[in-house]
């Protein structure tokens, strides 16, 4: 199971489903937290901000963060659940939830999993740009890209609501 949340959510949802990896994504401004339940080694911190290009003064997702990323998710324990978070937990986060489900499910179409994605959450907008490295990184030939277009952006909200994606 793959849970995707806003920063503010974090520790409940670890307390209350028995999370043990835990991928946050960051802005360089918000400084990464512990979460108790959570060992160093299974969780990854990503810093960047929620841009989907090259913006001077601000940190774009790169390539590397993106085999970091699929790195740490390829090596996991699929047992218990695992926790992704952004701060809204709209983009980022969605973004690295797609790229789980994309990694998790290698025969899967990806639109059949963007709409899972989207179903799952009317709120989540992945980013584009981390779609995209991680579409290369997964060899995918743009098709994860073309499935979050067809999703299109998500309903406005604040802050997105806690969900679940079965991986």
């Amino acid at each position: 199971m793959i849970i995707v949340c806003p920063l503010s959510k974090v520790q409940p949802l670890v307390d209350q489903h028995g999370v043990r990896d835990v991928v946050s994504l960051l802005g360089p401004d918000t400084p990464h937290r512990h979460f108790d339940g959570i060992a160093t080694d299974r969780h990854l911190r990503l810093t960047f901000h929620d841009i989907v290009e090259p913006v001077d003064g601000f940190t774009a997702p790169r390539a590397a963060d993106t085999r970091r990323m699929v790195g740490f998710l390829s090596e996991r324990n699929r047992r218990t659940p695992l926790l992704i978070h952004c701060w809204a937990g709209i983009s980022r986060s969605t973004a690295a939830a797609f790229t789980a489900l994309c990694l998790f499910n290698p025969g899967a179409d990806e639109e059949e999993l963007a709409f899972d994605l989207r179903a799952a959450s009317p709120s989540a907008t992945p980013n584009r740009l981390i779609v995209a490295l991680a579409d290369a990184e997964l060899g995918r030939c743009g098709r994860m890209v073309r499935a979050i277009d067809r999703i299109g952006r998500g309903a406005d909200a604040f802050e997105g609501e806690p969900f679940f994606l079965q991986a």
